[in-house]
């Protein structure tokens, strides 16, 4: 069975009128009445009742009416199923996030990614979380993690939490709080500071929490990168704060003793845009990643 006349039928019954519903076809009102007679004929059975105010529906007609918008729902799946598959073999990856996410947790997924699907071109931007969700909303990525909160951008985002992320002191040698594994906030009372840039998620929650606790250090650099700021701390600069896995050990760097310095990272897409088979696909990986509970990046 052929299924421009299954399309019509159902434009028909929606419209209950030959030429409105030829107009929404796209098609003249002879080609219509042409598809529609040919399907009953195969059917042997008369679907519409022609009346002087339009066409009604059979009992016959409502009957296949219900199967038919069902067969083709189905249809359209499978459609979208196929070319997914055919996705995977071509196409692009955009995706973005801070220096903790592009460092240190997209290399080794991507890795895996690319070693199942090498016709993919990839394309990583490191952003603070804001100006992510700006690419995003632009249309420029596909994928983006960031910090939460994020501003509300009126229902354009799809935010899903992702894993949580903790910040640890890193002191430079010979550090009064070398060696130890917890710090106090008065413990930085005065102390030198290496940074991350001001107005950044990770510099307002580290500039929150010295505010709350009342405690004033000496800002002696700010820098974007994580690796230089381990760089300097281990130059002697200053101490810093970076993510747990900017470190080579779990048991790395220094906890806050008066509550973690925590952070939740998410990703975010565009609400109102289906996403492509391969930013699809690197999702399932996110997330198949962080609900694993060592966390660890193992490939298959």
């Amino acid at each position: 069975m052929e299924l421009s006349p299954l399309r019509s039928f159902l434009v028909l019954a929606e419209e209950g009128h030959m030429t409105r519903a030829a107009e929404r076809l796209h098609l003249t009102q002879p080609a219509v009445s042409t598809q529609l007679k040919k399907l009953e004929e195969e059917l042997g059975q008369e679907l519409f009742h022609r009346t002087s105010k339009g066409l009604v529906l059979t009992a016959a007609g409502a009957l296949f009416r219900g199967f038919v918008e069902e067969a083709l729902v189905r249809l359209t799946s499978g459609t979208e199923a196929v070319q997914a598959l055919a996705g995977l073999e071509r196409g692009t990856l955009a995706i973005g996030g801070g220096a903790t996410a592009t460092t240190y947790l997209f290399p080794p997924l991507l890795g895996h990614f690319h070693a199942r699907y090498p016709a993919i071109r990839i394309f990583v931007r490191e952003q603070g979380s804001r100006a992510v969700v700006d690419a995003v909303v632009a249309g420029q990525l596909d994928l983006g993690v960031v910090t939460l909160p994020i501003e509300d951008r009126g229902g354009r985002l799809v935010v899903e939490p992702w894993v949580e992320d903790e910040l640890r002191l890193i002191v430079p040698p010979g550090h009064p709080l070398r060696g130890r594994a917890r710090f106090a906030w008065a413990d930085l009372e005065g102390a030198q500071l290496v940074l991350f840039e001001a107005r950044t998620a990770v510099r307002d929650l580290i500039d929150a929490r010295l505010a709350a606790s009342g405690t004033s250090v000496d800002i002696v650099m700010e820098l974007r990168s994580i690796e230089s700021l381990k760089q300097m701390v281990q130059a002697g600069i200053g101490a810093a704060f970076v993510s747990r896995y900017a470190l080579a050990d779990d048991d790395d760097g220094l906890r806050c003793a008066e509550g973690s310095l925590t952070r939740t990272l998410a990703l975010v897409h565009r609400a109102d845009r289906r996403l492509s088979a391969a930013a699809a696909a690197f999702r399932a990986d996110l997330r198949a990643w962080s609900a694993r509970p060592d966390r660890a990046f193992v490939s298959k």
